[in-house]
């Protein structure tokens, strides 16, 4: 009975992060519309639209081979299992140990391979340029994220996340210098990977600029759900990712009983629409940066990931 409750819960979680990934875009658009005097989407927008694109019909080009058919699966796959790895309600679940960083990293690695490769795979222009600079910002971001990886790995003692969100939400952590270099330097990279402003513009397909999507430009139908609904799951799994390591707080232990687990998922919630709201001022008060100054804006989270890093080997204090 209980390894069924176990299981239970664990699929529960995979359908939170998966119910809530679309809401999540959608109050990110809406409060950035209200921000700017306009009236916005409705916050379920992104849910029918992923029910619209659901039902069209795939247009395949001609010259597109199996992956181009595959790899929207393989990156749907890949982001949804890498999100539902990061605690939200609860810690200590039945695949908990699974829910390592340097997992977490080698699954946005393959999501990240594949959509660059569906991208060229078409032979036009505007995939290759895409993807080209997917792999510029990769290179980049993830050494970073591994080094955040690193400095959270040394302070808690271990690289998996029931443990990590155990041990901060203790309170023995007190304030690290570390923590906050690796807190900026995991933002820069969540704004990079899911291609937000100032790194790439969501609402636009300029082709001068964009990265996201001129990867996904020749993608229709299905096959384009499969891609938009990965990206809102790579979103709240960074927005996840932030608030179960930094701000653990109200995440239910392992054991916990049914009113455990409600307030921890009430509380869950209300980190998302915090965060949500907070990347949503960030991106109306700055302004779109050009491409070739992007590996300068992610050289900054490398920088603040190793130095985060070499403070721990030279004191475990700070």
């Amino acid at each position: 009975m209980e390894l069924i409750e176990n299981i239970v819960l664990q699929a529960l979680q995979m359908l939170v992060v998966l119910t809530l990934a679309p809401g999540l875009t959608g109050l990110v658009r809406k409060i950035k519309a209200r921000l700017t005097r306009r009236r916005g989407a409705s916050v379920l927008q992104p849910y029918r639209d992923l029910a619209r694109l659901m039902r069209k019909e795939v247009v395949l080009a001609e010259n597109a081979s199996w992956l181009f058919r595959v790899s929207p699966y393989m990156i749907f796959a890949a982001t949804w299992v890498a999100a539902a790895l990061v605690p939200t309600f609860a810690i200590g679940l039945h695949f908990s140990w699974t829910a390592d960083l340097i997992a977490i990293v080698a699954l946005l690695g393959s999501a990240r391979f594949f959509i660059a490769l569906a991208g060229m795979d078409v032979g036009t222009s505007f995939g290759g340029i895409g993807s080209s600079r997917e792999m510029m910002i990769g290179t980049l971001a993830e050494p970073a994220m591994l080094l955040v990886a690193f400095s959270v790995a040394l302070v808690a003692g271990s690289t998996e996340l029931s443990n990590v969100v155990a041990f901060m939400a203790s309170g023995d952590v007190g304030i690290r210098v570390s923590m906050g270099m690796a807190l900026i330097a995991l933002t820069i990279v969540a704004i990079a990977e899911n291609a937000r402003i100032p790194v790439d513009n969501p609402a636009t397909h300029l082709e001068l600029t964009m990265v996201h999507e001129a990867m996904v430009l020749e993608y229709s139908g299905r096959h384009l759900a499969m891609i938009e609904l990965a990206a809102s799951l790579k979103l709240l799994l960074y927005v996840a990712l932030i608030g179960c390591v930094f701000v653990p707080w109200g995440i239910a232990p392992a054991n916990a009983g049914l009113d455990g687990l409600i307030a921890g998922l009430l509380l869950f919630l209300a980190k998302l629409v915090a965060l949500g709201f907070l990347l949503a001022v960030f991106e109306t008060s700055i302004a779109k940066m050009r491409v070739f100054r992007v590996p300068d804006f992610l050289g900054v989270a490398l920088m603040l990931g190793l130095l985060g890093t070499l403070l721990l080997f030279v004191s475990r204090s700070l």
